[in-house]
């Protein structure tokens, strides 16, 4: 089934288009389906040396749950590590013509969607975006002829947009090259963003359209600039193709219908509009970004000590891992102003809970406030501000009570790392 995915954001517009077959970063094609002639595997961890000592923080997925937290991911969605080739179409409407050039529309999102993917994998996901047309690809019906509305489902509207967007671009794509695909639509299609966010991605989806004997299986659509005035579009907009993209490799939405309340702008995941964020250590690990060598897996009775290197950083131990039960269990890592989170205003280790029998948008991945209440650290426009000092300092510690837990910050270290000690029954 088709799966598809909304949000709540302000994202802007970027710079100018590059090259496009240089660009580098990953995204891969599902295993359902896929595209045929690409090499398709499952999202995971690389392997290491200490699988056994690590397996019992391997939370596992919870049937009926879409796009769970659980490891592996299952087949269906794009491998996450590797190359990837990524086909961008521009679209238009009669009753919506495109907005200056396609190619303009491109450039709102190339290159910093393929640099943000490279940095935050650390170089393990490497995503080419190729735009073989050129120029506006005009749909045969106006825009409200398709039936699309926040939340449509892939059918009739959908699968009619797709079928007409493969007839309008056959004569110069061969489908089956890619392993996904990007659909710009031009902004001056639908409703403004700041009104409602259409954009949405289906995932994993072997019964969409075929072309070039692929099923488009793996498509994401971008709509209206969620662009407030307040400047940030220009720098942050093109975060909403990652985003969609992530989707595509299996993770969840962390918004809920409070927004991003319960991860704020801790994961582009549930944030992907304001200012620039990263992904939690828990999603860099499932999606084969942080090998298992880098997770410090809390299992025994009574208390341990971790020493957490910055997540922006490469090397060293990511993330530390604490298991409540087969499907759930507290994950920590030390996040600070580098790499792609450049709105951290406080950092310290952030500790959060992850749940894989939690739905998407229902709050799979819980946040803990190290300061309650306190309206947070940032002032950055379309932040999530209360939980933006969220992660702990040395000398402060969380407490679940009911699950006997405490983690504790012991203090800083010269290098940048953390050292943190983990009481459990």
């Amino acid at each position: 089934m088709p799966q598809t995915r909304h949000r709540i954001r302000t994202p802007r517009r970027t710079s100018a288009f590059v090259g496009i077959t240089a660009l580098a970063l990953a995204v891969s094609a599902t295993a359902s389906g896929g595209m045929a002639g690409r090499p398709h595997s499952a999202a995971g961890p690389v392997a290491a040396s200490n699988e056994s000592a690590v397996a019992p923080c391997r939370i596992t997925g919870t049937m009926g749950v879409q796009m769970s937290e659980g490891m592996p991911t299952p087949p269906g969605y794009s491998r996450s590590t590797g190359e990837v080739r990524a086909l961008n179409l521009m679209i238009d409407f009669p009753d919506a013509k495109g907005e200056g050039t396609a190619l303009d529309r491109l450039a709102e999102f190339f290159p910093q969607t393929s640099d943000w993917f490279r940095t935050s994998s650390y170089g393990r996901l490497t995503y080419h975006p190729e735009a073989p047309v050129r120029t506006w690809l005009r749909m045969p019906m106006p825009f409200a002829a398709y039936g699309i509305d926040r939340g449509s489902a892939y059918e009739p509207g959908y699968r009619q947009l797709v079928e007409h967007i493969v007839k309008a671009a056959d004569s110069e794509v061969d489908f089956s090259r890619y392993d996904l695909v990007n659909i710009l639509v031009t902004p001056n299609a639908g409703p403004s963003a700041l009104d409602t966010v259409l954009s949405v991605t289906f995932s994993g989806n072997a019964e969409a359209p075929v072309a070039d004997g692929v099923p488009l299986a793996n498509t994401s659509f971008v709509y209206s600039r969620q662009d407030d005035g307040s400047g940030a579009y220009r720098e942050t907009g093109y975060r909403v193709l990652p985003h969609e993209n992530g989707h595509v490799f299996g993770l969840p939405d962390l918004y809920t219908s409070d927004g991003g309340a319960t991860v704020g702008h801790w994961d582009i995941m549930s944030e992907d509009w304001g200012a620039n964020n990263d992904l939690l250590g828990w999603h860099k690990w499932k999606l084969g970004w942080l090998d298992s060598s880098q997770i410090s897996c809390a299992t025994k009775s009574g208390t341990s000590d971790h020493v957490l290197s910055p997540l922006a950083v490469g090397t060293g131990v990511k993330l530390a891992f604490v298991p409540l039960s087969e499907r759930s269990g507290y994950a920590l890592e030390v996040r600070t102003q580098a790499g792609n989170d450049e709105a951290v205003c406080k950092p310290g280790v952030l500790v959060y809970k992850v749940d894989s029998g939690v739905d998407t948008g229902m709050g799979p991945v819980t946040v803990s406030d190290s300061t309650n209440s306190s309206g947070g650290c940032t002032r950055r426009a379309n932040v999530h501000a209360e939980l933006s000092d969220a992660p702990f300092r040395p000398g402060e510690t969380f407490t679940d009570e009911a699950a006997g837990i405490s983690i504790s910050v012991v203090g800083e270290l010269r290098n940048g790392s953390y050292q943190v000690r983990i009481t459990r029954p």
